[in-house]
């Protein structure tokens, strides 16, 4: 894997899971991974409730808006999070490829979401140690 790996998490519509795990990764890895996210079908905006539940741990994801999936971004993906997005990623020799298996935030409040969004940081905590260790220098 490069010195700075890149991931990307997708789910349908890159309004929930994906953009709630790309700013975990980017709040706790900084700048150590390149981090990208999208959707299949894309929603027409982020999940307020997931902007909310984020905004509650000091995390800002108002501004992001939901993209695309593109062929181009998986091939230069290092690592793709699939999270029920079913078969529509394509796939590529030489990818590392993980499925998280997340209740979908679609059409929830922020009380059910919460738990969706403390469930992902700990999957990103645990990719952050596989990927880009902290450095002991």
């Amino acid at each position: 894997m490069p010195d700075k790996p890149s991931v990307l998490f997708v789910c349908v519509h890159n309004a929930g899971r994906s953009q709630m795990a790309a700013a975990w990764l980017s709040h706790l890895a900084g700048d150590r991974v390149e981090v990208r996210s999208a959707g299949s079908a894309p929603a027409g905006r982020v999940n307020p409730a997931a902007v909310e539940a984020m905004r509650e741990v000091g995390i800002d994801i108002s501004a992001q808006t939901p993209k695309i999936l593109t062929v181009d971004a998986v091939e230069d993906s290092d690592v793709c999070v699939t999270m029920g997005c079913g078969d529509t990623c394509p796939v590529f020799p030489g990818k590392r490829y993980l499925d998280w298996k997340l209740e979908d935030p679609a059409g929830q409040g922020v009380e059910a979401v919460r738990p969706i969004r403390d469930e992902i940081k700990g999957l990103v905590e645990e990719l952050i140690k596989e990927i880009a260790p902290a450095s002991t220098a």
